[in-house]
């Protein structure tokens, strides 16, 4: 890793790529993170793949000046600290909701999350995209979404969602998106604050 990034705004996927030449995605950053953040600890390889999936501008720094700035001050070495125990509980809590809850409740998970992360109830993704992070296939997303579609709770269009009833996909979400939340408040609690419905 020769640089870290601090996304003003957009969202970026952390994703782990499988000998298989599939991939999941494990977590999320937008503007209450970074990308590359551990490397103030002396981390100088990741298994995750960052890739940014909502386009914004991003704040950047050489790997080894912030290094030196995290050896020189206690602050940020906290606040790495912090961060890490942010994503490594984001990516334990990803990787069982995967392999354990259902594909809807998962689904509201990821819609709500990204919704958050980008500070809007639109949401630039298509359906293939969508299974992909999920790990589920198309065909999957598009039914679910054409359900919640009917259910007025969306509304689904080449490329895009528009979140309609935000409190209703809450609901329907598995417990992580909530388990998640609380995570972000009680380790960063200035960042990525609750949106109103």
């Amino acid at each position: 890793m020769e640089t870290v990034y601090f996304p003003q705004n957009g969202m970026i996927s952390l994703i782990v790529q499988m000998p298989e030449d599939n991939s999941v995605e494990v977590g999320m950053v937008g503007s209450e993170g970074a990308v590359g953040m551990a490397v103030g600890l002396g981390s100088r390889v990741s298994l995750i793949c960052a890739l940014v999936q909502v386009s914004g501008t991003a704040l950047c720094i050489p790997a080894w000046l912030f290094r030196n700035a995290a050896v020189q001050n206690v602050h940020i070495r906290d606040l790495i600290v912090r961060y890490s125990e942010l994503q490594l509980g984001q990516i334990q809590q990803t990787a069982g909701c995967n392999a354990l809850h259902a594909v809807p409740g998962r689904l509201c998970r990821w819609l709500l999350q990204t919704s958050d992360k980008i500070e809007s109830d639109t949401i630039p993704f298509t359906h293939d995209f969508l299974g992909n992070m999920l790990g589920v296939r198309r065909s999957t997303v598009s039914q679910i979404l054409s359900e919640f579609s009917a259910a007025g709770l969306l509304e689904s269009h080449r490329g895009q969602i528009t979140l309609l009833k935000r409190g209703e996909l809450k609901k329907r979400a598995c417990s992580c998106y909530e388990i998640v939340r609380r995570h972000i408040d009680r380790l960063l609690p200035q960042a990525d604050k609750a949106r109103v419905d």
